[in-house]
């Protein structure tokens, strides 16, 4: 099933959450050579697991972590205008609307069902809190798997040829996308909105700037026009 948890609640999932972050150094440290930190316990995390993120998580029948990815909005700190900013030309993206997608993770062994979830819950999160668009950084590698996925992104801006190349993307979802998307997963719309409503729910009040459907919409801009 689907898991939407903010940073804050992780501690009440102690073994999903020890997985997804033992999954991140697995992926991002030992396959792709990532320079990140990973501590004692063998978690990888850096300074954005600490501003309280939004997690998509996928649990296995096990209770495990099968895939995840974090959400922040770029209205606040975010890697990509952090340290990525010269992939835009120096600019930045600040939107209500945009908010940034960061390690996409599959738990070793993950079928295609992980990857399904996860964008069945980018999209359900897209729709809950009026969203336009995800950006995120990615390399040649990851616009594989995308493509896989049928979320292939709109790329604002790259650097570099080949395996080397590093690109910025931005996604959105339609309705249309839900149907291929759940049949994949033999599961309802039904299902699928009331795992989030049911995680989202279980929060005593949603975290600042991430605030879903009870909020009035906020007006509507060109997603080029956030880039600053």
């Amino acid at each position: 099933m689907l898991h939407y948890l903010y940073a804050d609640q992780l501690p009440r999932f102690p073994r999903l959450a020890d997985s997804m972050f033992r999954d991140r150094a697995r992926q991002f440290r030992d396959r792709l050579g990532w320079d990140v930190r990973v501590d004692r316990r063998g978690h990888e995390r850096d300074e954005y697991d600490a501003l309280n993120p939004l997690y998509v998580i996928w649990e296995r029948e096990d209770g495990l972590h099968g895939g995840s990815m974090r959400f922040l909005p770029t209205t606040g700190p975010v890697m990509i205008n952090d340290h990525f900013a010269h992939l835009l030309g120096g600019g930045t993206i600040q939107s209500p609307l945009i908010w940034e997608c960061t390690r996409f993770c599959l738990s070793p062994g993950a079928g295609r069902a992980a990857s399904a979830a996860l964008a069945l819950g980018a999209g359900e999160l897209m729709q809950a809190f009026h969203l336009r668009h995800y950006v995120g950084v990615f390399d040649a590698r990851m616009q594989r798997i995308y493509r896989l996925m049928g979320l292939e992104p709109e790329v604002i801006g790259a650097a570099g040829e080949g395996r080397g190349r590093i690109a910025v993307g931005l996604w959105s979802m339609q309705e249309s996308a839900f149907a291929p998307t759940l049949a994949r997963l033999g599961l309802t719309r039904a299902t699928s909105r009331a795992w989030l409503r049911r995680s989202l729910a279980e929060r005593v009040g949603p975290a600042p700037e991430m605030q879903p459907e009870s909020q009035p919409e906020p007006e509507a801009k060109e997603p080029l026009a956030a880039i600053a």
